[in-house]
């Protein structure tokens, strides 16, 4: 190993340097995300912008565990999972902060789909976009609780044993996630009595990330049951002998 593959390495394990990492990521990435929707209205480009990055993030944080499994010069990317994930519901937290100012206008209740009727009482209007948010909005409170407990110190309070069970299901978060987002890039701007909307142009990456994440998992999964059974028969075959 080079000096400068040293120097990284050694300025990877500290959790400063992470964190500042992580915030130029996700600066820059913000940055690009925003100008790739010029067209769009302020509120739209800062709102997907925002959004697009916190998937980025924690799209990452979720591609490590596997690619650890499946290669062992990324074993050294683990440590960077707390911190991908801290700051993709940091940004998720903006994302919503957004959505509350400048789409539904702090009218709490339009945020599960309901809209003023000219009558003076509060109809459902759009059902896919109030589960969407309902989605969302889970997603952000769990994602909340596991960004909370990703110390040394929540490891002490809960336990090893607690702490891990929290930490793995964090699928559980992408698979929100996933779903939240997918319903407005794919279906919530389609309806019929909506104009045609801009392009936008994420919806291809969107499927080939998910579909990544996915085949990443499940090569990973194939790869620790092949390993552990081979293991396994392997004792069998030495208490036998």
């Amino acid at each position: 190993m080079g000096v400068g593959s040293k120097s990284i390495k050694s300025l990877a394990s500290r959790p400063v340097f992470r964190h500042v990492a992580v915030i130029c990521l996700a600066v820059i990435g913000t940055y690009g995300f925003l100008e790739s929707r010029a067209e769009w209205s302020e509120m739209h480009r800062w709102n997907r912008a925002i959004g697009d990055m916190s998937l980025v993030l924690i799209a990452l944080s979720m591609a490590i565990g596997p690619m650890s499994r499946l290669f062992v010069s990324f074993r050294n990317t683990l440590l960077w999972r707390r911190e991908l994930g801290i700051y993709g519901v940091v940004l998720a937290f903006i994302h919503t902060i957004i959505i509350l100012a400048g789409w539904v206008e702090w009218d709490l209740i339009r945020i599960f789909g309901y809209q003023l009727h000219p009558s003076g009482t509060y109809v459902m209007l759009q059902h896919g976009f109030g589960l969407a948010n309902v989605i969302g909005i889970v997603a952000l409170l769990y994602g909340t609780v596991l960004a909370l407990s990703s110390s040394n110190w929540s490891q002490r309070l809960l336990s090893i044993s607690v702490w891990k069970f929290l930490q793995q299901s964090a699928y559980v978060l992408w698979m929100l996630i996933v779903v939240h987002t997918a319903y407005f890039l794919y279906m919530h701007f389609q309806d019929f009595h909506r104009p045609v909307p801009e392009p936008n142009w994420a919806q291809l990456p969107f499927a080939v990330l998910v579909t990544t994440i996915v085949l990443l998992q499940l090569i990973a999964f194939l790869k620790t049951w092949k390993v552990k059974r081979s293991s396994l028969s392997a004792r069998q075959q030495f208490s036998a002998g």
